[in-house]
């Protein structure tokens, strides 16, 4: 047994030990292909290979979801109709696929250093919005507070769009979210607003300050 089919089979093992329903994977692939389209064109405009190199990580997760719920799915058909009917989630596991597969190649334009090509320079300097991939510090304000309690938003002008935390991701997190040390924010905003989201990750300054 090859290295790759020991990899997919801890997956499927995963899947099954978890509990884990067709459904539930079906709106993390949906939230994840989003991110990713999302990140690539945000790579793309910033030239950032930070932000292109978790296009790349996050791909490698979609690869780990489509094993998964394509597992789930052959273990639900018990007859030739359940596998007619079951085919319809096929289609749209491929086509969520294909989203994150053209998503990779758009970042893949930034690893291979294309950055500096005098139209993308142009495309950097009319890019009103930036985003950053920041680690959150032991030091920072940030640490044990709710994305509510800080005000981020309201206070920095900047949108947490993801939340990285070991290897899950948060999509989307609401006011209720936690941040703890460690946790890698994808944030959204104006030049100004990210340089000061990365200051208080890093506890350069205080929320306070922001007031």
């Amino acid at each position: 047994m090859t290295e790759h089919e020991i990899e997919v089979d801890d997956i499927v093992d995963k899947a099954i030990s978890q509990k884990r329903n067709v459904k539930d994977i079906l709106v993390e692939m949906k939230d994840t292909s989003e991110l990713m389209v999302d990140l690539a064109y945000s790579a793309l405009l910033t030239n950032s290979k930070d932000i292109a190199e978790e296009v790349q990580e996050l791909e490698r997760k979609m690869d780990d979801l489509r094993y998964e719920i394509e597992s789930l799915l052959l273990l639900s058909a018990r007859t030739p109709k359940d596998a007619a009917d079951l085919s319809g989630i096929l289609h749209v596991v491929v086509a969520a696929e294909d989203i994150a597969d053209s998503a990779e190649e758009i970042a893949d334009v930034v690893i291979r250093g294309v950055g500096d090509h005098p139209i993308y320079q142009k495309m950097l300097g009319e890019a009103e919005e930036q985003v950053i991939r920041e680690r959150v510090g032991e030091n920072s304000d940030l640490v044990g507070k709710t994305l509510g309690e800080l005000r981020v938003s309201s206070r920095t002008g900047c949108y947490i769009r993801a939340i990285k935390r070991g290897s899950a991701w948060i999509y989307n997190p609401d006011k209720d979210t936690k941040i703890f040390e460690g946790d890698v924010l994808i944030a959204i905003g104006s030049e100004s607003a990210v340089a000061t989201i990365a200051r208080l990750c890093r506890g350069e300054i205080h929320i306070d300050e922001e007031e």
